[in-house]
């Protein structure tokens, strides 16, 4: 399959690309920190089946730039991985005096960005037979599950993705699209912009978990849910 994993660079998004090559795929790699140097590696390693686009999801330009490399080369896609986040946390904030220009670039790159990849790279799924969109959300954006006293800007732009996907699986899936919703759980990975000591989860193993999700065919694609790496359903 071709497939596009935006926030390839490093974490879960560098993670879910490695297996996906290892597994045979031809991979777009979405590539936002320049000076990140895995994927470059990676490339030397998987040749063409690696396509490294800069891309930045907060920016309408770098997703119609891709666009624009992707059709020029493969010409379609059989999935979107909509991967790239960030958490939402400022050093500055209190737990009740939100920067709010903050959390606009946290809806921006979270809930927009999942918006403006989709909406300008669709129509390069109308090749495929899979047309399987991917989104990587979090249990931060279950409203009626929720525990948390603080983070706003993550959980609701996590919640404000869960409505997006809901809104555009009822929109397309009698047409031939498969939706994945994902929370990948605890990670030690990056989100905090340093290698975390903390979490249930290594890069590897949140990466397996994710991809198997991903791939698998054997889910009931008449109804959209929120799906946890240890198999929690979620409600949003």
């Amino acid at each position: 399959m071709n497939i596009l994993v935006s926030g390839a660079d490093r974490g879960l998004g560098y993670g879910v690309t490695k297996l996906l090559l290892e597994q045979g795929h031809t991979v777009y790699a979405g590539k936002f920190l320049e000076a990140w140097r895995e994927l470059d590696e990676l490339k030397g390693i998987y040749g063409d089946k690696l396509q490294v686009v800069s891309l930045d999801v907060s920016d309408t330009d770098s997703v119609l730039q891709a666009k624009q490399i992707i059709s020029h080369t493969i010409g379609y896609l059989d999935m979107i991985i909509s991967n790239a986040g960030i958490n939402g946390k400022s050093a500055s904030e209190e737990p009740m005096r939100t920067n709010y220009e903050h959390m606009m670039h946290t809806y921006n790159v979270n809930s927009i960005g999942a918006v403006r990849l989709v909406e300008n790279l669709i129509e390069l799924m109308d090749r495929s037979e899979v047309k399987r969109l991917c989104f990587v959300s979090s249990e931060a954006g279950s409203i009626t599950q929720a525990e948390r006293k603080e983070m706003f800007s993550y959980c609701m732009s996590k919640a404000a993705l869960n409505m997006y996907v809901k809104l555009i699986y009822n929109r397309l899936q009698d047409q031939g699209y498969s939706f994945r919703l994902y929370h990948p759980g605890w990670i030690r990975s990056y989100m905090s912009g340093h290698l975390s000591e903390e979490g249930y989860l290594s890069i590897e193993e949140a990466a397996e978990l994710a991809t198997d999700y991903f791939l698998s065919n054997d889910i009931d694609e008449s109804k959209l849910i929120l799906y946890g790496y240890d198999g929690e359903i979620f409600s949003y």
